[in-house]
């Protein structure tokens, strides 16, 4: 895991006292976890782990200007979010998050189309994030990601 040149301190500074250890151990497993070759970087106050030029040298469609997006970590107002775009393009790894969550945790799964939101870091269910993270390797997240939006 490859991260660009960011003072993460000064990051958490901008984070709500409600939400920063949140936001700590999440980065912490998905810096453990994602696969070699994404990078990670910080831009409109989230975390943002991205499929570097020197893999995709396209870019994102929609901005070719930045990197190709995958996951992302957020503060938002009511809950902390992790968006995994991997689970909005695959069906298969969509039935397996869900599926999985359900069997772990006793809360309800409170989701949106690639954002999963937590309310309370006991509520994370960490050891599945880090699975999930695992799952799709820069090469294989440009294949999904042509497959399904770059007509």
């Amino acid at each position: 895991m490859n991260t660009t040149e960011f003072d993460f301190s000064v990051f958490l500074d901008t984070i709500a006292e409600d939400k920063k250890e949140m936001i700590i151990q999440l980065r912490k497993t998905v810096l453990q976890n994602l696969p070699d070759g994404y990078e990670e970087s910080i831009s409109n106050n989230m975390l943002h782990y991205v499929v570097p030029y020197s893999i995709y040298p396209d870019g994102y469609h929609c901005k070719p200007k930045q990197p190709l997006p995958f996951m992302s970590i957020a503060a938002q107002k009511n809950f902390v979010a992790l968006y995994h775009m991997g689970i909005y393009a695959d069906a298969d790894l969509l039935n397996w998050f869900q599926n999985s969550y359900t069997r772990m945790v006793s809360t309800k799964l409170d989701m949106g189309k690639s954002c999963i939101r937590f309310k309370k870091l006991e509520q994370i269910p960490m050891n599945l994030i880090a699975e999930l993270c695992t799952k799709i390797t820069p090469e294989q997240w440009v294949s999904i990601y042509i497959k399904n939006y770059k007509k």
